[in-house]
């Protein structure tokens, strides 16, 4: 028995320059085109038996606008940055420097005082882990790109530092197929066809 499940990474919610740490910020215009012109693509995805979304505003409004009616899950929220929730890398760059080299250098580090690089993987590939198994089951599930790349790491049992070296670009999909413990990861081919 194998799963087929399919992220998409949520449109964006402001300039992709000025990314920031667990941002709850709702899709801006350039969001909601970016989701009006990926539709064609994307709608099929709503076929799935279970669809499903991080609990962001972005990642909510995403599935929505694409027709999934997603069901927000806490395990595919984003990692708990601690006290540099809200900021952008170069923000907290500029007030702890030695604390982001930190955090960059060792996936097991906690400097801002949330979670891990380490136990964040562990945390969104614990939920992969748990999904209902039907042969040729289909599931959606719309994330934060942080999660798609998360869930990407744990899916190929990578060295946790590779999450630094995956690019999620908005309205992106990834596919992995198996079952707990045994994925494989999908490339390229067409939404609509299996």
């Amino acid at each position: 028995m194998h799963l087929r499940l399919t992220f998409v990474a949520a449109a964006r919610s402001a300039s992709l320059l000025a990314e920031r740490f667990e941002d709850d910020r709702p899709l801006d215009q350039a969001g909601w085109n970016e989701v009006q012109r990926a539709a064609h693509e994307l709608v099929p995805l709503a076929a799935a038996e279970l669809r499903y979304c991080s609990p962001t505003p972005r990642s909510r409004a995403t599935g929505d606008a694409l027709g999934y009616a997603p069901l927000a899950q806490p395990a595919l929220r984003d990692c708990d940055m601690g006290r540099w929730r809200g900021f952008t890398l170069g923000e907290a760059m500029a007030r702890e420097p030695e604390a982001v080299d930190a955090w960059l250098a060792d996936p097991r580090a906690t400097p801002h005082g949330g979670e891990s690089l380490h136990a964040f993987i562990t945390r969104v590939g614990g939920w992969l882990d748990t999904r209902p198994v039907d042969d040729g089951g289909r599931v959606v599930a719309v994330a934060e790109p942080s999660v798609v790349r998360a869930a990407i790491v744990y899916a190929l049992k990578a060295p946790p530092a590779t999450y630094w070296n995956i690019d999620v670009r908005p309205l992106s999909t990834v596919t992995v197929t198996g079952r707990s413990g045994r994925w494989n990861l999908r490339l390229g081919g067409t939404v609509g066809r299996t």
